[in-house]
């Protein structure tokens, strides 16, 4: 009797997002696994049938409106172009942080390097992997104090594992999921394959979210808009050998993987890391893909667990 009562246990944590150690070949970061291989963001989309409301979404977005790489080489207006992340170990400074949005933060303290690299613009990012425990702290409108940092939220997610942010909360990200897993990386590209989702943002959204997202950021219900955490993916017919070679590694992982409506923002603009080995005119090809291309697929079938972001694999 003990022993299925353990049994039955040790389900239910799997179940519902306890660490776990990583499966195969999922995308790795300085050491850490970028959640497991089977995370909803690693896990392919390809073959999920369209919702519904797939052509209502794509409307509001933005059928005519092309894909814009936000991330490149060089600088706009004095800040790399992209969301930076920065490397911690157990060395690294840990910071109190103040929040604007407290009862939706974890409270840390954060690891957080000298003169570490913040998003520039009004969003200001500070991404930060702790590589001994794999942790990943994110922060939304982070600015240095007298006493330590302050920022809009904040959130600490363990990349070994599926646990979620609390219903109802956000992250550093409007949907309340983390950002760094969703973000376009050079070195990923440079060796010829994107294996997961791409974080993107949309002008207008509903106020609703979609497995595994976990917050809205609209007081808007107009079905017809695109809830937080809507999944797309590129039709599987589109023609890519015209573009340059980062564009079609992009392009060849936005039809199997799909991209994630993760924040409010200007139409299509998809995330990534800046890099001084990025050729801005072969990303900027990437505006020949449009809204129209895209369909928005039923992600709710990869789900497990609704707690969890471990998913469902063929």
């Amino acid at each position: 009797m003990h022993k299925r009562f353990l049994l039955l246990a040790v389900f239910l944590l799997a179940s519902c997002g306890a660490s776990s150690p990583p499966a195969a070949n999922g995308p790795v970061l300085a050491g850490c696994p970028v959640f497991p291989a089977d995370d909803y963001w690693n896990t392919p989309v390809d073959g999920l049938p369209p919702l519904a409301r797939s052509s209502a979404y794509v409307a509001a977005i933005g059928a005519d409106a092309g894909v814009h790489a936000d991330f490149g080489s060089g600088l706009y207006e004095g800040s790399p172009i992209g969301i930076p992340f920065n490397l911690a170990n157990a060395a690294t400074p840990r910071s109190q942080v103040g929040f604007d949005y407290a009862g939706e933060s974890d409270p840390g303290p954060y690891p957080i390097p000298l003169n570490p690299l913040i998003e520039g613009g009004s969003d200001r990012h500070l991404l930060v992997l702790e590589r001994s425990s794999c942790k990943l702290y994110e922060l939304y409108d982070a600015a240095p104090t007298a006493s330590g940092w302050h920022a809009g939220s904040g959130a600490v997610f363990d990349m070994r594992g599926y646990r979620l942010r609390p219903d109802g909360w956000t992250s550093a990200d409007a949907a309340g999921l983390p950002i760094l897993p969703g973000l376009v990386r050079y070195q990923e590209v440079a060796a010829g394959e994107i294996r997961h989702a791409i974080r993107f943002t949309a002008p207008r959204t509903q106020k609703a979210y979609l497995w595994p997202a976990r917050h809205y950021a609209s007081s808007d219900p107009d079905p017809n808009l695109p809830p937080m955490g809507l999944r797309l993916r590129l039709r599987a017919d589109f023609d890519e050998s015209g573009f340059g070679p980062q564009a079609q590694v992009v392009i060849r992982a936005m039809k199997k993987y799909g991209i994630v409506l993760a924040d409010n923002g200007s139409a299509w603009f998809i995330s990534g890391v800046p890099d001084e080995r990025w050729d801005n005119d072969d990303l900027h090809q990437l505006g020949q893909v449009k809204g129209r291309d895209f369909v928005a697929v039923d992600a709710s079938r990869l789900m497990i667990e609704a707690d969890s972001s471990r998913a469902r694999q063929k």
